[in-house]
C-alpha cells in the first residue's frame, strides 16, 4: 500500500468513528501516616501477604484473592475465581522489605486515564512501625479526586489497616501471668 492510500484509509476510518472528545486531566499529591503495633516485617507481610484480610474495595463482592507480589515487576492482583478471571491492580516497581514499597498504577479507578505511583515507607518506632504513604497521580482525573482518593487510603490505612494490626499484636501478645496468692 502506498502512503497515500494509507492515507486515505486512515480518513475514511476515522469518518466512521464518533466524535473525539478532550478530556480534563489534572494531577494530585498526598500523603498519610499511621503508627501500627506491629514490626516493619509483620507490617510487610500484613499489607501485602494478608490484603484481602482488611482491603474492602473490591472489583468482585467475594474475591478468591487479593495479594501483592512484591517484587519489581510484580501486581497487585485481584482473583475472582478459580477461573483466573480477575484485575490486575497495579504494577509493583520497587521493593525493599520491609521498608520500602512502590507500586504504579490506577487501582479502583481502572477504565480512566489515570496513573498514580503509590510509595510506601515502613520505619521502625518505639511504639511498632510507621507507616507513611505517599501518592501521586496524574492523568484524567476530575476535580474532587484527590480527595477522594485521600478518603479512601485513609479508611484503608487508619480505620481498617491498623485494626487488623492491633487485633494481631493483641493475639500474638503473651498473656499475663495470673496474679498470686
Amino acid at each position: 500500500m502506498t502512503l497515500a492510500t494509507l492515507a486515505l484509509v486512515a480518513v475514511l476510518g476515522a469518518s466512521e468513528a464518533g466524535p473525539v472528545t478532550t478530556l480534563r486531566t489534572g494531577s494530585f499529591a498526598f500523603e498519610l501516616e499511621v503508627v501500627v503495633p506491629t514490626s516493619p516485617a509483620d507490617t510487610w507481610k500484613a499489607f501485602t501477604e494478608e490484603t484481602l484480610e482488611w482491603w474492602d474495595h473490591h472489583f468482585s463482592e467475594h474475591p478468591k484473592k487479593l495479594s501483592f507480589d512484591a517484587r519489581p515487576g510484580g501486581g497487585f492482583v485481584e482473583v475472582f475465581d478459580d477461573e483466573g478471571n480477575g484485575a490486575w491492580h497495579a504494577t509493583v516497581i520497587l521493593a525493599e522489605r520491609p521498608s520500602r514499597l512502590r507500586f504504579t498504577g490506577p487501582l479502583g479507578l481502572s477504565g480512566s486515564a489515570i496513573d498514580m505511583v503509590h510509595s510506601l515507607e515502613l520505619e521502625p518506632v518505639p511504639e511498632g512501625t510507621k507507616v507513611k504513604l505517599e501518592v501521586h497521580a496524574v492523568g484524567e482525573i476530575p476535580p474532587s479526586a484527590g480527595d477522594v482518593v485521600r478518603r479512601v487510603w485513609n479508611h484503608f490505612l487508619v480505620e481498617r489497616f491498623k485494626p487488623y494490626l492491633v487485633g494481631k499484636a493483641g493475639k500474638a501478645a503473651p498473656k499475663a501471668p495470673a496474679p498470686g496468692p
